[in-house]
């Protein structure tokens, strides 16, 4: 299974950054997180280990595989015979930013996952995303 949704956004790249890694802040404003936890001191970064907490989901360790500051990161979790590498694209534009997300989901179970819980999958995604864009669009501070 594999799938991205966009989203524009009228804050500054940099906000909109800031927001995106800072993921422990997540759960603050997006229904999707019950529990964001860094496995580990110090920023997002290359091969940093988060454990994620999402409602209707078993608990999750991803760890960054790609990581270009300012511009995009990607984390993997593997289990059940299902590995899942999340995306996070960040391009500044005039008056804001883009931001895709994607999922992508492989192994030998991942058909069966995609039929059990790939809509869930794709709302949550849809929801990370206009989470983000309101967060960042807010007045809150980061």
């Amino acid at each position: 299974m594999r799938f991205e949704t966009g989203v524009d956004i009228d804050a500054s790249a940099d906000r909109v950054w800031r927001v995106m890694t800072d993921v422990a802040g997540w759960p603050e404003f997006t229904p999707t997180m019950t529990t964001v936890e860094p496995l580990g001191d110090g920023p997002l970064a290359l091969g940093v280990r988060v454990r994620i907490k999402q409602p209707g989901l078993p608990p999750m360790v991803w760890q960054v595989t790609e990581f270009t500051d300012g511009r995009s990161f990607a984390w993997r979790a593997t289990g059940g015979g299902v590995t899942t590498v999340a995306t996070h694209l960040l391009t500044p534009r005039e008056g804001g930013a883009s931001v895709l997300l994607g999922i992508d989901q492989s192994g030998p179970l991942a058909p069966l996952m995609s039929l059990l819980i790939g809509g869930r999958t794709r709302r949550y995604v849809r929801t990370e995303a206009e989470s983000l864009k309101r967060r960042c669009e807010s007045g809150d501070t980061v």
